[in-house]
């Protein structure tokens, strides 16, 4: 009898065990919010993993919705204060977002986000115009040495990645980042445009925008701003030109403020599934995309350490006290 009623206690232990475990991997119904208009960077990064999440069962189903704003900050408000303590909810952000929080001051901050994982990062390419009397990157670098205001920069928005290597450029030339002429604009088709017109000197986004416009010799690539150079792609990068700067346009997902251990266990596990899958390895070459991946834990400490190193460039260049 005593045999028997352990047998069936065990059995019970094992039948919840079981049915605990299923509950906790029923896949989630997810909210992404990407802080951006359509058709950005943050966007096209929500929608492939919107793609990659339910193609590889790391969710039932997942809803992408817009808020675009001040560098993403709008967006970040509303995350903050709506989604509180809700675990079906993740945030596109990256490096142009730290930026934009310290250039506009927002009363919301990344310090109230749960960071769930790093994602991505493409190499930025700094552009002349074909016409640019700068043929080679010390040409362009010998300008704002002699005199950093009158080279006249357009890129995406204040205090983003493009602004932040702009500054560090002119740095390194020996320039006074302090006067970096920059012109931020809604989109890189508006930055073309002007490069193309030839009303600005030079241009910075990432190199899969600016692509075509390089391959048909209507701009002149000067750098990559990598650590290697990108495959495939003939364009040197900054180090190895002598020029100390590596800077990449990063972009991960950040959950809600005041989730459980459980919800950020069950949303890191839906990440990993899905950057470790064959769809996501697919996004990836498709968009031109590398593996930045860092789970919870590296994301938290890589974006604290980032954080100080954009509020320093930030503030050499003027834009955060």
């Amino acid at each position: 009898m005593i045999l028997t009623r352990r047998a069936a206690v065990a059995a019970a232990i094992t039948l919840f065990a079981c049915a605990s475990s299923g509950f906790a991997q029923t896949p989630l119904e997810l909210k992404i919010t990407a802080p951006a208009g359509a058709g950005g960077g943050w966007d096209s990064t929500s929608r492939a993993m919107q793609q990659a999440m339910t193609a590889t069962g790391a969710a039932k189903s997942v809803q992408v919705v817009n808020v675009p704003g001040a560098g993403g900050t709008v967006g970040l408000a509303q995350f903050v204060n709506n989604a509180k303590g809700d675990g079906n909810q993740l945030m596109m952000m990256g490096v142009t977002m730290v930026g934009a929080v310290l250039t506009n001051k927002a009363p919301v901050t990344l310090d109230q986000v749960t960071p769930i994982a790093r994602l991505t990062q493409d190499a930025l390419v700094v552009v002349v115009p074909a016409s640019s009397p700068f043929k080679t990157l010390a040409d362009l670098a010998a300008a704002l040495k002699a005199d950093t205001s009158k080279v006249v920069w357009a890129g995406g928005s204040a205090g983003g990645a493009d602004h932040i290597l702009a500054a560090l450029v002119a740095r390194a030339a020996g320039g006074d980042a302090a006067k970096t002429n920059y012109v931020p604009f809604s989109g890189g088709g508006e930055a073309l445009a002007e490069m193309l017109g030839g009303r600005v000197s030079a241009g910075v986004s990432g190199y899969n925008e600016f692509e075509s416009q390089i391959k048909a010799g209507k701009l002149r690539a000067l750098a990559l701003s990598s650590g290697k150079r990108m495959p495939g792609v003939d364009v040197p990068t900054l180090k190895e030109q002598g020029m100390d700067v590596e800077f990449v346009n990063w972009r991960g997902v950040v959950a809600a403020p005041g989730i459980s251990p459980a919800q950020k266990t069950a949303l890191s596990a839906a990440v990993a599934k899905t950057v470790k899958s064959d769809e996501w390895a697919k996004v990836l070459k498709a968009r031109g995309w590398e593996d930045f991946y860092a789970d919870a834990d590296g994301f938290a400490a890589f974006l604290k350490a980032d954080g100080a190193r954009v509020r320093d460039v930030l503030t050499s260049v003027g834009l955060v006290k």
